[in-house]
């Protein structure tokens, strides 16, 4: 497996709900990829990818999970003068609330 032809950090963030939040900060301009893990491994063969994300000119910057299942972060500096240094969080979804009760008018 060859790899792609710009150098990058990999964070495997395993399975994830929809609606994590993922945090990335960052010490310079950088490509911020969210991927599944098929196009994770599109990546490392040099083949075509779809991610979520894109270049990063502020830190921290928040990507959400759009649907559960394996996913992959790829920080790189394709485009740009040198990798970043970065550090990644995962901020879990807010449990689902129970509604609040209606009130109801007495009769």
């Amino acid at each position: 497996m060859a790899g792609p032809a710009f150098r990058f950090t990999h964070y495997d963030l395993k399975e994830q709900r929809a609606g994590t939040a993922i945090e990335v900060t960052l010490s310079a301009v950088a490509n911020v990829r969210l991927m599944t893990a098929v196009n994770f491994q599109r990546l490392t063969e040099r083949l075509d990818f779809k991610y979520v994300g894109g270049v990063a000119k502020k830190s921290p910057i928040r990507l959400a999970i759009p649907e559960g299942g394996h996913w992959h972060l790829v920080v790189d500096c394709e485009g740009h003068h040198g990798l970043a240094d970065s550090a990644v969080k995962v901020v879990a979804p807010p449990a689902a609330s129970t509604p609040a009760p209606r009130q109801q008018k007495a009769s």
